[in-house]
This record gives C-alpha cells, sequence and structure tokens, in this order.
C-alpha cells in the first residue's frame, strides 16, 4: 500500500468520526421501546385518559404519600358539596398535634388550641405533604378516621379502580400511627395500588377538580401565610414556618421541569420514592406515575424522561372539517355537515395519514336505503364523528368510555327544505327517462363493440 492510499484511507476514517459525532449531537426523539429504571410507570393523556406508555403498571405496589390525592379528592369533592368550607374551623386532637411534630415525617406544626382552617390544612396536605393536617381533616369529613378510611376505599370502587388497598389518609405505615389506625386494619398494613389505578385516580383529580393544580404548583409558601418569594428552596427548609413542595419538578425547584405543576410524592420503605407527575405543554397534558426509584433524584429524572418520550413522540390535531353527503327529497341534493366541535385527538407523531374520518348518521333521519331525508335544520344533530386509524400501534384508555372523548356529534352546516311535490315529480320523471337513455347506448354500444 502506497502513501496516497495511506492518506485516503487515514481521510476516510477521520470523516467517519465527523460523522458519527455529528449524529451523536443531533437531538433524538425517544422510541417506543425505551425503559426507565423504576419498578413500575405509565404515561396517560390527560384529557381522554389514553395510555401512551406503561411498564409494570398493573403490579400492585407501595403507593406512600401518593395516596393523599385521595384524601384531596374527597375534600375537594365534600367543598364542592357545600359539606365543608374553606373557612371552617379545624379540631386538632392530642395525638395529632404529638405527630404533628415527629421530626422524622412530613408536618407543619399544630397546637391543640390552635386555629386553623380547612385551607390551611388543606395547602399542608398539597404542598408539605403534611400529615397531621392530613389526619386532622380525615377526622373532621369522616366524623371518625375509620370511616374516612371507608370513604377513601368507597371512592376507590365507585370511580373504578380495581387494584387498591387503603389502610390510612397520609401513606404512612400504619405502626406510625402509635396504635391509632383505622379499625380494621393491623399495624404492619400500609397503603398500596398498581400504577395504572394511580394514574386513573389523579385522571379523575385533575378533571373533577382542576383547581388542586392551584395548590399543588406552588413552590414554596408560609403555614397560614403568603406564597415565599424572599426565600431560596435551601433557606426554606431551615424555616419550620416555610412549607416547601416535596415536587422538585416544579419552578425553582432543583429538577425544574417546564409546563409541570403536580402533584404527589411519596416515600416509604416498602415504596421506595414514587411520584404522580402532570404537565402542560402546548395545550396537551399528561399525567405521569413512577413507582418503586431507587433515590429523591430518580424519581423526577425518570418523570422527565416519560415527559419527554410523551410530548416528543406525540402530537394533538383536529382531524376533520366539514364533509359533503348526498340528501334526498330536498331542495338541493347535497348538504355539508361538521362536527358540532373539533374533533381533538392525540396522534403518533406522523401518522396523521393513517386516520380517515368515520361517521354514522341518526337512523330516525335516513330513509331504507340509508339515505338523508330532507328537511334538514341548519344546526340540527344528524350523527356522530370519530376516526378509522389503520396503523399499527393499539392504543388503550384508563377507562370503559375513553374513546367517547374522542367522538363528536354532527351537526347540518345549512338548512335544506323539503322539496315541492313539482320539483319530486319532474325528478322522478328525469330519472326514469335517464335510465332508459343509459340502457338505449348501452345497447348501441353492443351493436358496434
Amino acid at each position: 500500500m502506497n502513501k496516497n492510499e495511506n492518506k485516503n484511507k487515514f481521510i476516510q476514517f477521520v470523516c467517519l468520526l465527523i460523522f458519527i459525532s455529528v449524529l451523536s449531537f443531533v437531538p433524538n426523539k425517544a422510541l417506543a421501546n425505551f425503559d426507565l429504571n423504576v419498578d413500575s410507570a405509565i404515561l396517560v393523556d390527560a384529557e381522554t385518559g389514553k395510555i401512551l406508555f406503561e411498564k409494570n403498571a398493573d403490579v400492585e405496589l407501595g403507593i406512600a404519600s401518593m395516596s393523599k390525592m385521595m384524601t384531596e379528592y374527597l375534600i375537594l369533592e365534600a367543598i364542592n358539596d357545600n359539606k365543608l368550607t374553606w373557612d371552617q374551623t379545624v379540631e386538632i386532637s392530642p395525638w395529632v398535634a404529638q405527630l404533628s411534630h415527629d421530626a422524622g415525617g412530613s408536618n407543619v406544626f399544630l397546637q391543640v388550641d390552635g386555629t386553623y382552617t380547612v385551607r390551611d390544612l388543606y395547602e399542608a396536605v398539597a404542598i408539605e405533604s403534611a400529615n397531621a393536617a392530613t389526619i386532622a381533616l380525615a377526622e373532621l369529613l369522616g366524623g371518625s378516621y375509620t370511616n374516612f378510611v371507608n370513604m377513601m376505599n368507597q371512592k376507590a370502587e365507585e370511580i373504578g379502580l380495581e387494584k387498591y388497598h387503603f389502610v390510612n389518609s397520609t401513606g404512612l405505615p400504619n405502626r406510625s400511627y402509635s396504635g391509632n389506625h383505622a379499625d380494621g386494619t393491623t399495624t404492619d398494613d400500609e397503603n398500596r395500588m398498581s400504577a395504572r389505578d394511580t394514574v386513573k385516580l389523579a385522571y379523575y383529580l385533575v378533571n373533577d377538580f382542576p383547581e388542586v393544580l392551584e395548590t399543588s404548583s406552588i413552590p414554596m409558601k408560609y403555614f397560614q401565610g403568603d406564597v415565599v418569594t424572599d426565600k431560596s428552596w435551601e433557606q426554606c427548609l431551615e424555616d419550620w414556618t416555610c412549607m416547601k413542595n416535596w415536587n422538585d419538578m416544579l419552578y425553582g425547584l432543583p429538577h425544574y421541569y417546564q409546563g409541570l405543576d403536580g402533584l404527589k410524592t411519596g416515600f416509604t420503605n416498602l415504596a421506595r420514592y414514587t411520584f404522580t407527575g402532570t404537565a402542560e405543554r402546548d395545550n396537551t397534558r399528561q399525567i405521569s406515575v413512577v413507582m418503586g426509584a431507587e433515590s429523591i433524584a430518580t424519581r423526577f429524572v425518570e418523570t422527565a424522561k416519560l415527559m419527554d418520550y410523551g410530548f416528543n413522540n406525540f402530537e394533538k390535531i383536529d382531524l376533520f372539517s366539514s364533509l359533503e353527503v348526498p340528501v334526498v327529497k330536498g331542495k338541493e341534493r347535497e348538504i355539508s355537515i361538521s362536527p358540532s366541535e373539533p374533533l381533538i385527538t392525540i396522534i403518533k407523531s406522523g401518522e396523521e395519514e393513517l386516520y380517515s374520518p368515520y361517521f354514522e348518521l341518526d337512523e330516525a333521519l335516513l330513509d331504507e336505503e340509508g339515505n338523508l331525508v330532507a328537511p334538514i335544520e341548519e344546526g340540527q344533530v344528524i350523527g356522530w364523528f370519530t376516526y378509522d386509524y389503520s396503523g399499527d400501534n393499539t392504543f388503550t384508555y384508563l377507562t370503559e368510555d375513553g374513546h367517547n372523548k374522542e367522538r363528536v356529534t354532527i351537526v347540518a352546516d345549512q338548512t335544506v327544505e323539503k322539496a315541492g311535490w313539482f320539483s319530486l315529480t319532474m325528478r322522478a320523471i328525469g330519472g326514469f327517462f335517464s335510465g332508459i337513455w343509459t340502457s338505449v347506448a348501452d345497447s348501441v354500444k353492443g351493436i358496434f363493440s
């Protein structure tokens, strides 16, 4: 091999290295088969409940303080039903006050003779994940702690959860209750759920009571005071009156993620590190759950990875606008129809051409041949729209009626009056002679063919 050949080989090798280096710096969208460093995970579209990713989502695991999402749901429901008011004062029992001073747990300090409103304690639950405050609210709403735990399990059944086990309102192991745990539960028991049921609970919480995000999105707040603007999060941790949100993905906290505004972290030895997150970007909201992470940082890093997968690989589009369909016995022979509202659906990026409109018309408006019959009024509901998908991805939903969230009614864009008897008669005659002419023409063609 001569010098020129060696030189050419070297140049080719350098070019290959440069090409590989360039590729390594090109941002790639996450692949569908990417993995997460957690025991269980799931990602859903918050509007439809369409499942975008799952890993071991049906395994029942410890959920720790993610349990407080059920407590929040019941409190917000009680407020909405006027069973509680935000300004209502809450009695603090001696053992709840004692628990609130437990240095090993997440709490705000409470006193038996202190004055606290439902709003004060709810904010402590949603921001600080305060255990004693959670119990105080449970005792208030349930009348007894045992009754509140029963309410949690009843609500779980009502919203269609399948793999759940609630023994307390906090997510702590029952042994932390110093013998004050709910009747019918054991000292060694702890709350458990699957990732699928955890995200379903979050799905109902966010959709039924979107105001939950107004509180869960607060990075720091003084207990019974204002939102913190004069301290860093490190300084907040040193001030017992300052509640720092355990959700480090909020703005100004160590693992900030754009658009993320909730929902709930958790940790016990059984559950390890868990997190239910929700974020909104470009009018698309996602909800994720990770369970069994090995560290505080891991649960946020893996959540970011999961959220990135959803935002980078899926998009929401308005699939269809209007269509023309035939109408019989009308002054016009076609009518324009449209969805009553935009048919927005979340799809895998690049698959738009795999979706086609599918619609059915109201049978009461059709004749025996399936034709739409005049008269039709502008704005009249005449059927419903959805879509056909011809791709390979199979998407399922959190709820049985999830597909109905990607289905809208069809309305008429215009009025089509019924044609008069003379017009209908002339059409019939015209159709008759047209049929004869077609038959004659075919016969003539046959002679000369």
